[in-house]
């Protein structure tokens, strides 16, 4: 770095070699972001990821090493928009080191190498089956080499398992077994029924620059791969889940952890970025439960449904035939229409509260029948920025129960329009974001916090206005987010069982149980990510109010929404300042 280098170029070239390093240990980022091999900086096709401690560690101190560097850059000297980017990726780095320095799992914020919901086995057939590109032959190619690949993840893992239960981390005894059970399905069947030869199966077919007569041996090598390599890595990794298991307990929070209650801190301070404390966000959910309650009781009782608790009320709709899909692949089907077409309604209202649109297509899909058991109920994948691929959310249809009809839309504008996928494309699409932030650094309490707010802007745009049920969906969803900061702050702080923090979260929804269950034994292998959701909700809204407060009239809405998208995930604390800016200017 020169020395006597504008202080804006020597900041570039800080992030940039940040960014070429982390791009060279995710060859699979750079596939999931759709770069060139000019723009990655080498051949990424055929390669995965080093999931070894090693590799983790080596991490680590190539962050401390640009953040010392970033650190030497005068931030006063730094034009506003410079400022802006100094304050998010340092934010990011300082915090990403915090949670980094307990070398269990993946850090703080998710302290378990492999469980139902995290590990290779989990993450590397998806990624194969959905962002690795089979156009030609040199991707089949690259394909072939990453299944083969995904082994050394698999047994990198395992090592892993073995080494942090030497240190006493070991998951609890409930995520272990479904983490079992996950690995085990997995390994079932023949080889040639494996969802990485499937995926050759079904899509070589639609690439015509492959020749027909090579397709065969590539699914061919595939399969052999599989059963040679695959297949005996992941009977390993349920050998090494095994031999632990005698030892776990059925605590379920990470205070029981070495150094459980500063991981956990560390843990919120990364997910929600602010500084509140387990208390304090333990009783803004209790708080925000009840007046969420209150509102969904004034609904309940227009519907001539007036006794017992919210909850049970919430459960009587839940289950009524009017409400429910058949649970068959036709009902799945119809879910995933309704969806489209809910989401054809909501664009149409988006020049309504902005004046930047997003342009990047959506696609909402079944979550893979294999991992449905313990995936959550929505998640959502960005859209190539290359454009190869359009933006997708994940539904999971395992049972159609769990999705009554009321509660879709909620979910619809959570992980698609205005939520996820509008913030997202609008990030990526924006042209002005360096691209370490538009591509690489992301804030939970930002984007899930975007997420939640969304549900409550369809509702400010009147999306409700003929459906009473769809806003009772609404509030539900909010009291759940609610819940969550009560349930995960409960688990890791209050030493909660995992029974008490189910029937928590049920008394507070009305949920049904095994969608409640899935959801807390998340949070017992994700400590504070939950917790993400409504910190950030509430922060948007505090943010939003002292505009309107500083600019009365003058507060346009459209403009408040650009400006808090136009400059892309942010540390909330960053956020603050820069809508305080933006209102101050209006003047």
């Amino acid at each position: 770095m020169s020395a006597g280098a504008d202080p804006s170029v020597r900041m570039n070239e800080v992030l940039d070699r940040a960014v070429a390093n982390s791009l060279r240990r995710s060859p699979e980022r750079c596939t999931s972001l759709g770069l060139t091999e000019e723009r990655a900086g080498y051949r990424f096709v055929d390669k995965v990821s080093d999931a070894s401690k090693q590799a983790a560690r080596e991490a680590r101190e190539q962050t401390r090493a640009s953040l010392s560097e970033l650190r030497a850059i005068n931030r006063d000297s730094l034009p506003a928009r410079d400022k802006v980017t100094y304050d998010v990726v340092s934010t990011a780095w300082s915090n990403n080191l915090a949670s980094a320095e307990f070398e269990v799992g993946g850090g703080a914020g998710a302290p378990y190498v492999v469980t139902q919901l995290t590990g290779a086995y989990r993450s590397m057939p998806n990624f194969l089956n959905e962002q690795h590109p089979l156009r030609t032959a040199d991707e089949a190619e690259g394909y072939v080499a990453r299944v083969n690949g995904f082994v050394s993840q698999l047994d990198a893992e395992t090592a892993i398992i073995a080494e942090d239960a030497g240190a006493g981390v070991i998951p609890p005894d409930f995520v272990i077994d479904k983490a079992i059970g996950q690995l085990t399905r997995f390994a079932e069947g023949g080889a040639n029924q494996n969802l990485l030869v499937q995926s050759l199966v079904r899509r070589l077919p639609e690439a015509q620059a492959i020749p027909e007569a090579s397709r065969a041996g590539y699914i061919s090598r595939a399969e052999a791969a599989v059963r040679d390599g695959v297949i005996p890595a992941v009977r390993r990794q349920i050998e090494a889940l095994q031999r632990i298991r005698p030892r776990a307990t059925h605590d379920a929070g990470i205070w029981r952890l070495p150094r459980g209650a500063e991981m956990y801190s560390a843990a919120l301070v990364s997910r929600t970025t602010t500084t509140m404390s387990p208390d304090e966000i333990h009783n803004i959910g209790v708080e925000l439960i009840a007046q969420l309650n209150g509102e969904m009781d004034a609904i309940l009782r227009a519907e001539d449904l007036t006794r017992g608790t919210v909850a049970e009320r919430v459960q009587e709709i839940s289950r009524r035939p009017d409400q429910l899909y058949p649970n068959t692949d036709a009902g799945r089907e119809q879910i995933l229409a309704d969806l489209n077409a809910q989401t054809h309604e909501i664009v149409a209202m988006m020049p309504r509260a902005f004046n930047t649109l997003a342009q990047a297509q959506l696609e909402i899909r079944r979550v893979p029948p294999f991992t449905e058991a313990g995936a959550p109920g929505g998640y959502y994948q960005r859209a190539a920025l290359d454009g190869s691929r359009p933006g997708a959310y994940f539904i999971n249809l395992r049972d159609t129960a769990e999705w009554p009809r009321f509660t879709l839309p909620t979910l619809n504008y959570h992980e698609g329009v205005p939520g996820h996928h509008w913030q997202i494309s609008i990030q990526q699409e924006s042209g002005s974001i360096p691209f370490i932030r538009s591509a690489m650094l992301g804030f939970s309490a930002f984007s899930e916090g975007w997420g939640l707010y969304a549900e409550q802007l369809a509702d400010e745009l009147g999306i409700y206005q003929n459906n009473r049920l769809g806003r009772l969906g609404y509030l539900q969803s909010a009291t759940f987010r609610a819940s969550r900061l009560v349930c995960d702050t409960g688990l890791h702080a209050k030493r909660w069982t995992r029974e008490q923090a189910i029937q928590s979260m049920m008394q507070a929804t009305g949920d049904l149980e095994s969608s409640v269950t899935t959801e807390i034994e998340r949070y017992c292998v994700q400590p504070g990510q939950a917790c993400a959701y409504m910190i950030g909700r509430q922060a948007i809204n505090r943010i939003r109010q002292q505009s309107t407060a500083t600019l009365g009239a003058r507060f346009d809405l459209k403009a408040f929404h650009d400006t808090m998208l136009a400059n892309g995930a942010v540390p909330l604390s960053v956020l603050d300042r820069v809508l305080a800016d933006w209102a101050a200017a209006q003047g």
